[in-house]
């Protein structure tokens, strides 16, 4: 991860610039636990010993049919996942008072062996995902999938962060480790090694 790399809230500033000294807070990111995190959309940067985050001046548009979308799993019940919306075709969300959100049915989760598909193995709350519009639901909401290669959990804590995040009845992240893919259908804890099931988005340029 580069510092042109667009963050979104909930996802930790690049090793790069957060080397130690761990370097101070400036706007849209905070501390936590040793880890530095984005709070809002934008590019990471680093003056001297301070870090912040860098809003995107121009918002996109709402997303449409066919758009590519990246939302936090915010529910989850045995047939959908449900996501609030943060980016439309790599462009933050127009800011309004209500959230967009967007829902996955179990059915257009993959496209193979639909009948065997659990959601708890595929999405867990807090998740970043990325998927398609697949229909315009109710209004600021939208019917989603991630039935391809490229489109899954992008990024995700494992299971002892979320835990603890539930523990504490708060939505912020908490540090769990930070999960790798290692397949479609698995990422692994890049600290102690343990697996966890999700549908995983292909990692670009593999």
């Amino acid at each position: 991860m580069s510092s042109s790399t667009i963050l979104l809230p909930g996802q930790p500033l690049p090793s790069n610039l957060t080397t130690p000294p761990l370097p101070a807070c400036g706007s849209g990111c905070y501390e936590s636990n040793g880890r530095i995190i984005a709070s809002i959309v934008g590019k990471p940067r680093r003056d001297g010993s301070i870090v912040r985050v860098i809003g995107r001046e121009e918002s996109g548009s709402a997303p449409d049919v066919g758009s590519i979308v990246i939302g936090t799993v915010s529910r989850l019940t045995a047939q959908q996942a449900h996501l609030t919306l943060t980016t439309s075709n790599d462009r933050p969300l127009p800011e309004t008072s209500e959230e967009f959100q967007g829902v996955i049915r179990i059915g257009d989760i993959r496209l193979t062996e639909r009948d065997k598909i659990k959601m708890a193995e595929c999405f867990r709350l807090g998740d970043l995902v990325k998927a398609k519009v697949m229909s315009l639901g109710d209004a600021r909401s939208y019917y989603l999938s991630t039935a391809a290669n490229e489109l899954g959990v992008m990024y995700a804590i494992s299971e002892a962060g979320e835990s603890a995040r539930r523990t504490r009845l708060t939505t912020l992240p908490l540090p769990g480790n930070p999960l790798l893919p290692v397949s479609y259908q698995e990422m692994e804890d890049e600290l102690t090694g343990r697996r966890e099931k999700r549908k995983v988005a292909k990692p670009e340029g593999i």
